[in-house]
């Protein structure tokens, strides 16, 4: 699942553009940004980050993705869940 602070539109309209299986959530109130330590008020969008949780909803690890490459990043993640199944 994917999240940003964008409008429901703006967030559909993105979901289509890039063809996502999957539907994003607007957090237009930013309530599960700064939950999840990723609103930056000084820089006025949040910040980049992939959480990995687990069955139990627990977080069993965070990216950060400040700087990096999508792909490299989606192969990480993509790893580590492979190495914890």
């Amino acid at each position: 699942m994917g999240a940003s602070f964008d409008t429901v539109e703006a967030q559909k309209h993105f979901a289509d553009d890039q063809g996502f299986p999957y539907r994003l959530l607007a957090d237009t109130d930013k309530v599960m940004g700064q939950a999840y330590e990723a609103d930056q008020p000084e820089k006025g969008y949040p910040r980049r980050i992939t959480y990995l949780i687990d069955p139990e909803g627990t977080i069993a690890a965070t990216y950060d993705l400040a700087g990096q490459d999508l792909e490299a990043h989606a192969q990480a993640v993509l790893d580590d869940i492979r190495a914890r199944s």
